[in-house]
């Protein structure tokens, strides 16, 4: 089975702790993550959230990449409502530059944050009313082409460079943007499980092959929250049950320790919420984890699966990564 298995890092911040410990436990993570023979390791941008460590995404990525030596890694994804397109493709120009054939560029159209921070972030630039995200990614891959002496704006570095391109989405939008640019797609289950089935169809039913792209490339985001035992792997979501309460409710905050029994001391409705938002998500011990992910790629179709997880300890997080590695292993070998 030629399905790769990727990681996908949000750099939580937990309670008692601060960004510099997480981008550690990032760095950490990755170089396991590369031994346990993960494909790719990506991390997202988001802003203005006190439990994300990864906005700086570019930077986070080429410390990644300094630390590595055969993974691919990116971004999972550049949010690029945040950034002139000129100014992704020298960044990751730079990122191919110093590590070829490595980086990978994943590209949101939300902004990752609150539309106040997102002028903060983009405030000198002129909206012209209307969404420009399709003719920013056609421009930033422009880029990336071949050097054309008479351009009057060249990425330097960047044009003529291998930096693979992906959509990410987790409606219909991206998909169909995806699949007339020919571009891989990379759909948001792990928190928009809704149209998980529906966007990859639209996907491959309206794909237009290009220049990077001969056939679709669909991959699915899913939560893994893996532990030795069912009940302490539960456990161990409940941290990121109580994260996506707090968000959803307007009280983000730092990833919270685990509490036993949290979903079931909810308010029906908070509890129906948090379990529709997570409901692409494989908790519990190795053999639950193994027939998780095979049911999930039999069922989906999906062509690469990347997984994430917002763990508090970060030993147990190495531990639910690495029981995933080995879930994984042995699912490649019986196919």
């Amino acid at each position: 089975m030629n399905v790769p298995l990727s990681v996908l890092d949000l750099s939580p911040i937990v309670e008692g702790g601060d960004a510099a410990q997480s981008l550690r436990n990032t760095l950490d993570l990755a170089a396991h993550a590369e031994r346990w023979g993960y494909h790719r390791y990506w991390v997202a941008e988001h802003h203005n959230l006190p439990g994300i460590a990864s906005a700086a995404t570019s930077v986070l990525i080429a410390h990644i990449a300094g630390a590595t030596s055969t993974m691919r890694v990116g971004s999972g994804g550049i949010m690029l409502p945040n950034h002139a397109p000129l100014v992704i493709a020298e960044q990751f120009g730079t990122l191919a530059a110093l590590h070829p054939g490595r980086i990978d560029l994943g590209l949101g159209r939300a902004p990752g944050t609150d539309q106040l921070t997102a002028r903060a972030l983009r405030r000198s630039l002129v909206s012209d009313g209307e969404d420009s995200f399709p003719r920013d990614v056609v421009e930033l891959i422009n880029y990336f082409r071949p050097a054309n002496p008479d351009a009057h704006v060249r990425a330097v570095p960047g044009e003529g460079l291998d930096v693979p391109v992906w959509i990410l989405g987790s409606s219909l939008y991206g998909a169909q943007l995806a699949a007339h640019l020919g571009l891989p797609y990379a759909f948001a289950s792990h928190f928009a499980p809704g149209e998980m089935i529906r966007a990859p169809a639209v996907y491959r039913d309206r794909f237009q092959p290009s220049d990077q792209l001969d056939r679709p490339r669909v991959m699915l985001a899913v939560n893994v929250f893996a532990a030795d035992s069912d009940a302490e792997a539960r456990r161990l979501m409940s941290s990121h049950q109580q994260a996506v309460i707090n968000l959803r409710t307007g009280r983000p905050g730092r990833l919270p320790p685990p509490v036993d029994g949290f979903v079931e001391s909810l308010d029906p409705r908070l509890a129906e919420m948090v379990n529709r938002v997570l409901a692409c998500s494989l908790v519990g011990a190795p053999d639950a984890i193994e027939r998780g992910l095979a049911e999930l790629v039999r069922d989906s179709g999906a062509d690469e699966l990347i997984i994430t997880g917002q763990i508090f300890d970060h030993q147990a997080r190495l531990g639910s990564f690495e029981i995933a590695a080995d879930a994984w292993r042995r699912v490649a070998e019986a196919a």
